[in-house]
C-alpha cells in the first residue's frame, strides 16, 4: 500500500468516526428529551369497591341510628352516614331475612363488579361491607329526591318539573339503563327499574340506583308487581331480563307523562287504550298546562306504549329506546 493510500484509508477511518461519533451524540440528546413513561403519566386504574369493616359502618351511622333513616324498599333501609373526614355516604342495610336467605350467595364478588358501574346517569356503588346477619352497601350520598316523590308524593314537586324536564328525565334514565345493558362486562340487568329507583339531583338529572340486586329477592312482589312484565313470574323462564327492565322503563315514562303512580299494574290497563286511541290530552298530567306543541309528548307516549304493550320477543330494545328519548331531548332542547 502506497502513501497515497495510507492517507485515503486514515481519511476515511477518520470520516467513519467522527459520523459514529456525532451519531451517538444525537441519539443521546433524543433520548434526553423523550420524557421517560413514570407512573404519573400512566392512567390510574380504577379501583374496585371499599371493604368496610362493620365498625366503621356503625361509626358513620351512629349504630344505624333511626334519625339517619332516609329511605325504605323491598331491599333494604338506607341512612345517611358520616364519615370522619365528613363525607357523606348512603347505607343501605339489607333486611335481615334476605340475608339469611342469600347466605351463601357471593355478595363481595358481586358488589366489587357492580361498583364498575360508572356513569353520570347512575347512582355508583363505593363500597361494601358484611359480617355475620349483614350485608351493606355504600353508595355515594348527594342531593337528590326520587322521581315518585316528585310525582306523587309532593304537593308542589309535580309543577316543578314542566314538560321539558320530564322529557331530559326520561332520556337521562334511558342512557343510564343503556349503559347498564350494552357497556358495562359483564352487562348489568336493573331487575326493578322503578320511579323510586330513580333519583333526581338538583340540576334534574336522573340517577338510576339498586341496580343489579335483585337477586337477593327476585320474587318479592312488594314494590316489584306493575314495573315487571307478566313473563317475569314465570319461574322456568321468566325472571329478570333486559326486556322486563325495558318494560319497567316504560311504565316510568307513563308516570312521568301522567303523574300517575303504577298502582300494580293499573296505570298500564289504563293508560295504553288511551294511548292507542290517540286521547292524549286525558292521559297528561293535568296538573300541567298541555304544551302547544303536542308532537314530543306523543312521540313519548308511543315509546312508553311499545316498552309495556309488547311481549318480550317483540319489545324495543334499551338502545332502540334510548335513541328516540335522546332525540327528544334534543327537540325541545334546541
Amino acid at each position: 500500500m502506497n502513501h497515497v493510500q495510507y492517507i485515503a484509508y486514515d481519511l476515511v477511518i477518520a470520516t467513519l468516526s467522527t459520523s459514529l461519533i456525532i451519531l451517538c451524540v444525537v441519539l443521546f440528546l433524543i433520548c434526553k428529551m423523550k420524557p421517560i413513561e413514570s407512573s404519573e403519566t400512566i392512567p390510574p386504574v380504577k379501583l374496585g369497591a371499599q371493604v368496610y369493616s362493620l365498625m366503621d359502618i356503625d361509626a358513620a351511622t351512629d349504630d344505624f341510628n333511626n334519625k339517619r333513616i332516609v329511605g325504605k324498599g323491598r331491599l333494604g333501609t338506607v341512612y345517611a352516614g358520616v364519615q370522619d373526614q365528613g363525607k357523606l355516604i348512603a347505607v343501605k342495610r339489607i333486611h335481615s331475612f334476605l340475608v339469611l336467605k342469600n347466605a351463601g350467595f357471593g355478595f363481595s364478588s358481586l358488589l366489587k363488579w357492580l361498583s364498575s358501574a360508572q356513569h353520570p346517569n347512575i347512582v355508583p356503588i363505593i363500597g361494601f361491607s358484611e359480617a355475620p346477619g349483614e350485608r351493606i352497601i355504600v353508595m355515594e350520598l348527594v342531593k337528590m329526591v326520587s322521581l315518585d316523590f316528585y310525582l306523587q308524593q309532593n304537593i308542589n314537586g309535580a309543577t316543578v318539573l314542566d314538560w321539558n324536564i320530564r322529557i331530559r328525565i326520561a332520556a337521562g334514565a334511558g342512557r343510564g339503563l343503556l349503559y347498564l345493558h350494552e357497556v358495562v362486562t359483564p352487562n348489568i340487568v336493573h331487575g326493578c327499574v322503578k320511579s323510586s329507583n330513580i333519583l333526581i339531583d338538583v340540576n334534574f338529572c336522573p340517577r338510576i340506583c339498586d341496580y343489579g340486586l335483585n337477586f337477593l329477592a327476585p320474587f318479592e312482589k312488594r314494590g316489584l308487581v306493575g314495573y315487571v312484565d307478566d313473563e317475569y313470574w314465570n319461574k322456568g323462564r321468566g325472571g329478570a331480563s333486559k326486556e322486563s327492565d325495558v318494560y319497567g322503563l316504560g311504565v316510568v315514562i307513563l308516570e312521568i307523562l301522567s303523574g300517575r303512580g303504577c298502582e300494580e299494574g293499573l296505570l298500564v290497563k289504563w293508560a295504553v287504550p288511551l294511548i292507542k286511541g290517540m286521547c292524549f290530552s286525558e292521559l297528561l298530567d293535568n296538573r300541567l298546562v298541555i304544551p302547544s306543541n303536542m308532537k314530543p309528548l306523543v312521540r313519548l307516549a308511543k315509546v312508553a306504549s311499545a316498552c309495556v304493550g309488547n311481549s318480550r320477543k317483540c319489545r324495543p330494545t334499551v338502545a332502540q329506546v334510548a335513541n328516540i328519548l335522546n332525540n327528544l331531548e334534543l327537540e325541545v332542547c334546541i
